[in-house]
């Protein structure tokens, strides 16, 4: 808060003790009534949550100036309707919670609508919240499944033949699936959902010829997609069936001359009603901090590079 604010804060007992400029402690003080508050309310705050509660006031103080020239835009977001729009998992973790105001708009565009595309650099939660929503529908009985799937395409390397049966071959490229349900479900848990089929997790070409009724199904990585195969995909859904596709147009491994079925979507679709597109940015990166500064450096770089050709 110090180093963010521009403040000097110290504890003495119970009181925090801030000095500065009048405005940055102002900001300071409000800041930590609202981490008080939320904390009152059953959440644990984290170091983490405070760097997130940081740039939340950021972005809320730039939405501010904004506002003040145009009356008609609605404020945004409190640090509590962030940190309690909460998403219960059966996890160790008590419960998963959108750490951007992107991250809320994707949450309520899920709640709200039977197919979402994410679209937006890695690390921006688009899968792991999906994820999250997915398991919670399936905790509260809305769908009888969740299916997970992803285009098995090297990106940009060559394995050469995998050994093994299909499962085994395809396992890698399914493994960041894997590694966020486990993240939320207890291992055994979700290993017993798997062999039972509640959970599938599967390479995208097994969606040919299905109709997917009363299921949560999760497309990951679908800029890998072909035109052919995100059709294919987009005409599984069935009744009582929800659909996230999540991607990232900068970084598609397909080989030169095909098109990206995301991209070509984003001209498709964007008309129709009762879906809805999400965009993230390097400002939702929930990763390390070098992260975001790695992802604005390459967008600054294609920028730079487009403006040139």
């Amino acid at each position: 808060m110090e180093e963010t604010l521009g403040i000097e804060a110290s504890i003495r007992g119970s009181k925090v003790m801030l000095h500065g400029d009048s405005d940055a402690v102002s900001r300071a003080e409000k800041l930590i009534k609202e981490l008080y508050a939320i904390n009152s309310n059953g959440y644990t705050i984290s170091p983490e949550d405070i760097k997130y509660a940081l740039r939340a006031i950021e972005d809320r103080d730039d939405d501010d100036q904004e506002e003040s020239s145009s009356a008609s835009q609605t404020s945004p977001p409190s640090l509590k309707d962030f940190f309690l729009s909460n998403i219960p998992v059966s996890s160790k973790k008590k419960f998963i919670v959108p750490r951007s105001e992107t991250q809320k708009k994707y949450i309520d565009a899920i709640k709200q609508h039977d197919m979402v595309i994410g679209i937006g650099p890695a690390g921006t939660g688009k899968t792991y919240l999906a994820m999250a929503m997915a398991i919670n529908a399936l905790i509260k009985k809305q769908v009888s499944r969740i299916i997970l799937a992803r285009p098995a395409v090297e990106a940009g390397e060559r394995l050469g033949f995998l050994p093994g049966d299909l499962y085994e071959k395809v396992n890698p490229y399914l493994r960041p699936l894997y590694d966020a349900l486990f993240d939320m479900m207890e291992t055994e848990k979700a290993h017993n959902l798997i062999e039972r089929g509640v959970i599938e997790i599967a390479p995208l070409a097994f969606m040919r010829g299905r109709t997917l009724n009363d299921s949560f199904i999760i497309l990951d990585e679908a800029q890998n997609t072909t035109s052919e195969q995100m059709k294919m995909y987009l005409t599984r859904l069935g009744f009582n069936s929800k659909t996230v596709i999540t991607g990232d147009v900068t970084q598609v491994d397909l080989p030169p001359g095909k098109v990206s079925g995301l991209s070509e979507i984003e001209t498709l679709l964007k008309n129709i009603e009762g879906l809805s597109f999400v965009y993230f940015s390097e400002k939702d990166v929930v990763r390390h901090k070098l992260v975001q500064k790695i992802i604005k450096a390459y967008e600054k770089y294609e920028k730079s590079r487009n403006d040139s050709r």
